[in-house]
């Protein structure tokens, strides 16, 4: 079964989530390699006069082209509350090259629903609807919006929003089977996305726990969604995608990867942070995906302290080297 959104054919029904601090270029380029159908840069402000500081820059449209997969649809994901200027910023994102404005409700963050943005709009089903006009009057390239199931357990929403979104014509609408209360607390539920899925014709996208292939393929079986929305499962392990893939198109398991493709997978996302963020905040960025890459065997957990506490990317990156390079074959890594 294959999915569109808007004028794009994806290639697979496993995608990539977007998530602050983890989504940049080098790792949704790396995920897009294995197989990820649709990769998704880290949340954006609305508000444009944030735009000039070196964080939100880095996620604006213009300098994700620097680690763009050929072929593969650049989405830019934007967050606020105010439907002009979230217009206004989705022209602008446009202008810079984005080919898919995705619209965050998700985001159960203190700091972010502070400010009466992500997750915290599920409860003003009237703005919502304003701000879905707003996004689609704004671009013509397609517009999608990644939600919760609702504001708590006794608010569950998803189906009127998603029926909001058709109506307005968003694209597509991936839902995290959680509510905003709940933020990753428990179990994701999935009869919500399933509802959803049956009250709307777009694409829905089930997001939530979706960790090993049999589960992906358990999730689309359950909820009938068009695709799933890997996140989590995907740090420190970004070939998730490939052994979904394979599990989804050939109801088999991948091949498992050789201990000298992931040590030549991992030394590559760490040259790829370098070249994106420069030496100082590069060796930094780089050591959040070490500690998950370090969980991949015992010799690795053991030298994770002093590949932490390199301070150079020289260093940094020999220490990796030997880490991921030595030991028994990773022949469980599916």
């Amino acid at each position: 079964m294959s999915l569109a959104i808007g004028p794009y054919a994806l290639a697979g029904r496993a995608l990539l989530a977007p998530m602050a601090g983890v989504t940049d270029p080098p790792f949704r380029e790396l995920c897009s390699q294995f197989g990820a159908a649709l990769t998704c840069g880290e949340m954006l402000s609305a508000d444009q006069s944030l735009w000039q500081s070196p964080k939100s820059a880095r996620r604006s449209a213009a300098r994700a082209q620097q680690g763009r997969t050929a072929g593969t649809a650049l989405a830019v994901q934007l967050v606020g509350s105010d439907p002009a200027q979230l217009a206004a910023a989705a022209r602008a994102q446009v202008a810079e090259g984005a080919d898919i404005i995705d619209l965050n409700l998700g985001c159960p963050a203190k700091k972010v629903c502070n400010r009466l943005c992500g997750s915290a709009l599920l409860g003003d089903e009237e703005l919502i609807a304003r701000i879905f006009e707003a996004l689609v009057q704004a671009v013509a390239v397609p517009v999608t919006v990644k939600i919760r199931t609702g504001p708590d357990p006794q608010r569950r929403n998803a189906t009127r929003i998603a029926q909001l979104a058709e109506r307005s014509g968003i694209a597509a609408i991936a839902v995290h089977g959680r509510t905003r209360a709940e933020r990753f607390l428990g179990e994701a539920e999935y009869h919500t996305i399933r509802e959803v899925k049956a009250a709307v014709r777009i694409p829905v996208i089930a997001n939530g726990d979706i960790t090993t292939p049999a589960q992906a393929h358990a999730v689309l079986a359950a909820t009938g969604a068009d695709a799933v929305m890997i996140g989590r499962a995907a740090l420190g392990a970004p070939w998730i995608f490939r052994d979904v893939n394979s599990f989804l198109d050939l109801q088999e398991n991948a091949p498992p990867l050789l201990r000298a493709s992931v040590t030549g997978f991992i030394l590559q996302h760490l040259e790829s942070l370098y070249a994106f963020y420069g030496e100082y905040t590069g060796v930094r960025m780089a050591r959040k995906h070490l500690v998950r890459y370090s969980e991949l065997r015992a010799e690795s957990r053991a030298l994770r302290a002093e590949l932490l506490a390199a301070e150079d990317s020289a260093s940094q990156y020999a220490l990796a080297e030997r880490a991921f390079a030595s030991g028994a074959a990773a022949a469980d890594l599916q």
